[in-house]
């Protein structure tokens, strides 16, 4: 009986890797796909030839500063989004759970939004800090404000927490971009989640904060499954909830801090992804991470190739599109979630 356990579980594993590899092989597809679609279409020779062999001709340079930091950024903004949704659901035990439902994407874009209007208009590397800070600050809030009352710390408690601060913060961010028309021409796409005009430059600043943090939760996958167990189980397997909450909060704020300041507040992928994870591979961690990470790059690499094409316009913003699948997402899975509770 062991024998045969240990097999399907053998047997299990080997068809995530290989769904895993899929994955991959079909975010690389797109990736190529999002870099050679545009006003003029690059084949995929071309697109190789810029990466390896730069010749500065038209073509390479339409890949190299343009098509291809724009794709950079949608796969980091997408990973970190929907690796940061994942764990935030573990760690509160909250299917509700996301960067963008729980204020940390707005706390994150009026820090950056208010920094740029003091201290002069501009998107990237120069205020990664500061969208590390208000991310910080935005959790800290709302899980202080999600843990009053008869509510505390519930799942309902902490989404209506979140979308009272999200909502309060993006109020103040729209009226600072009211009283500084430079600013809100600066960021105007920015602010409605877009990688339109990313450079490589600020791709590569922020890249390292995204990686560390996707590698953190890989290496700490085992104790995130136990986190997502809930905190008397978590207990009762010998782990210290309260310190693993923290270092996973740690890891929110680099993957939701990082994206936001690279490709503005992009709601939703946080939640979707997650969801859909977990309903294909299972609760283990271990598998949820890194196809949350290639899910919601894919997302994104997708949705901007969308509206380019739908809409018909190059620098349409990634978040509406994702919106548009979102929200519909997020009714369903209110009304499943309250259904259960009742």
């Amino acid at each position: 009986m062991t024998g045969r356990r240990a097999g399907r579980f053998a047997t299990t594993d080997g068809v995530r890797m290989l769904s895993l590899s899929a994955l991959l092989c079909v975010l690389v597809l797109s990736a190529m796909s999002a870099v050679a679609i545009g006003t003029a279409t690059i084949p995929p020779s071309r697109i190789t030839a810029a990466i390896f062999q730069f010749d500065g001709s038209r073509d390479h340079l339409l890949v190299m500063t343009i098509r291809l930091p724009r794709v950079i950024a949608a796969v980091l903004a997408g990973s970190a989004l929907a690796l940061a949704g994942a764990i935030m659901q573990a760690v509160t035990n909250n299917p509700l759970a996301s960067p963008g439902l729980l204020g940390i994407n707005a706390g994150a874009a009026f820090a950056v939004v208010t920094v740029m209007s003091f201290f002069g208009a501009g998107v990237g590397d120069n205020y990664i800090w500061f969208s590390f800070l208000g991310a910080a600050a935005a959790a800290v809030v709302v899980y202080a404000l999600g843990s009053l009352g008869t509510m505390g710390h519930s799942p309902v408690g902490l989404v209506l927490a979140g979308v009272i601060v999200g909502t309060f913060l993006t109020s103040l961010t729209t009226a600072v971009l009211i009283f500084d028309q430079s600013t809100l021409d600066a960021v105007r796409l920015w602010t409605a989640g877009s990688v339109t005009g990313r450079t490589m430059a600020q791709a590569k600043n922020v890249a390292p904060f995204i990686l560390v943090g996707l590698v953190a939760a890989l290496l700490l996958s085992r104790h995130l499954t136990t986190l997502s167990l809930g905190a008397d189980a978590s207990r009762s397997l010998g782990q210290n909830p309260l310190v693993w909450r923290g270092v996973s909060v740690a890891i929110v704020i680099l993957l939701a801090g990082g994206a936001v300041a690279l490709a503005g507040p992009i709601g939703f992928v946080g939640l979707v992804v997650p969801h859909i994870v977990r309903m294909c591979v299972g609760v283990d961690y271990r598998w949820v991470v890194p196809f949350a990470a290639l899910g919601g790059a894919l997302l994104v690499v997708v949705a901007d190739i969308f509206g380019r094409l739908v809409f018909g316009s190059q620098s349409f913003p990634v978040g509406v599109t994702i919106a548009l699948v979102g929200a519909p997402f997020f009714l369903y899975l209110a009304r499943t979630r309250l259904r259960g509770e009742t």
